[in-house]
């Protein structure tokens, strides 16, 4: 077996000060910025949030949404698999039984602190009853107050499945 020797680098002082790299990344900077200068119709830009992405896919992960059943209940049983997958712990269920006679739970408070959230889909995967999905479309949130990002079952419930490009 042969050892190949891999000369090193950075011997000289000049290239110890890594003034020629320095010197390299500034001149695409520059050269950048003197096309974009000359020619501003070939930058790509949005105006956002006047005018939205348009290559959002129905795969994004966005926003959390809870399902409902063909009868208009929750089809959350509060088994609480998403919250234990979850590696942020970002999702709180509180349990109680349903007063329909069916013999599952039901849960009355569901959140999620989105500030909290890393978006991996844990939840998604982990649930059994395809109770929750992150298909809103929604990949943007702005509010004034930490509070406001906690979204409760009331506002999961209300997300509608996103509908958008299906590559």
């Amino acid at each position: 077996m042969g050892i190949k020797v891999v000369p090193r680098h950075g011997s000289t002082f000049v290239e110890k000060l890594y003034l020629p790299t320095i010197a390299g990344g500034l001149k695409v900077t520059f050269s950048h910025f003197f096309q974009n200068l000359k020619d501003t119709s070939k930058i790509k830009t949005l105006s956002y949030p006047e005018q939205q992405p348009s290559d959002i896919t129905s795969r994004y992960r966005g926003v959390h949404r809870l399902t409902k059943r063909e009868d208009n209940t929750i089809s959350c049983v509060a088994c609480f698999l998403c919250a234990t997958a979850c590696p942020a712990e970002c999702i709180f269920i509180e349990a109680v039984d349903r007063e329909d006679g069916v013999e599952e739970k039901m849960p009355s408070k569901f959140s999620i602190d989105l500030l909290e959230c890393v978006f991996c889909g844990s939840c998604v995967e982990a649930c059994p009853k395809d109770a929750i999905r992150m298909d809103t479309g929604i990949f943007s949130f702005v509010k004034k107050k930490r509070e406001d990002f906690v979204v409760d079952i009331d506002t999961l419930l209300s997300y509608k499945e996103f509908k958008g490009d299906k590559s």
